[in-house]
C-alpha cells in the first residue's frame, strides 16, 4: 500500500533501539488520512497507522484545534461507540475507515473545505505522539486503496 508522501509521518517510542522495527518497541507511520467535508459541527476522520515494530502499541487519544473535542470510535455490531484506545498491533496495522473504526471530530470550531488540511495529534500508550495534516476530501470522497 502506498502512502501518502507528506503524510507518512514517523513516530517512535525511543532512541536505543538496535535497528528500527526489528527490536521489542512499536515502529509507527501513519498514511492515507482524510476528512469528508463537513455539513454540521461534527465530522468525522480516517487513516492507517502502520506498525513495522516488534511491539503492539495503542492509540490512546487524539486531538485537534479544529474541535473542542476529538474522540476515538469503534464499530461494534454495527454500532459507533467511543473508545477508551484501539489496538495497534506489532507488524500490523490499525485502519479508521468509514463504517469502521474512525476519529469523531465534535463541536467544530469552524467546518473545514475541501482542499484544507485539519492539523491532528494522535497520541499512544507507549510511542511518542504524532501530528498529521489531514486533507479534506468532498463528503462524498471514496478512497481508491483496499482499507
Amino acid at each position: 500500500m502506498a502512502l501518502t508522501g507528506a503524510l507518512a509521518l514517523a513516530g517512535c517510542g525511543g532512541s536505543d533501539s538496535d535497528s528500527p522495527g526489528s527490536g521489542g518497541e512499536a515502529d509507527l507511520s501513519v498514511g492515507s488520512a482524510y476528512m469528508p467535508q463537513p455539513v454540521s459541527d461534527m465530522a468525522a476522520g480516517f487513516l492507517v497507522i502502520s506498525n513495522k515494530g516488534g511491539a503492539a502499541d495503542q492509540l490512546t487519544s487524539v486531538s485537534s484545534d479544529a474541535a473542542d473535542h476529538v474522540t476515538v470510535h469503534e464499530t461494534v455490531d454495527g454500532a459507533m461507540q467511543e473508545a477508551d484506545a484501539l489496538d495497534i498491533p506489532a507488524h500490523g496495522s490499525l485502519v479508521l475507515e468509514s463504517g469502521g473504526n474512525h476519529l469523531m471530530f465534535e463541536q467544530l470550531k469552524q467546518r473545514p473545505k475541501q482542499g484544507q488540511k485539519v492539523s491532528v495529534e494522535l497520541r499512544f500508550a507507549h510511542s511518542d505522539p504524532v501530528t498529521v495534516e489531514i486533507p479534506v476530501k468532498p463528503a462524498t470522497y471514496t478512497p481508491k486503496h483496499g482499507h
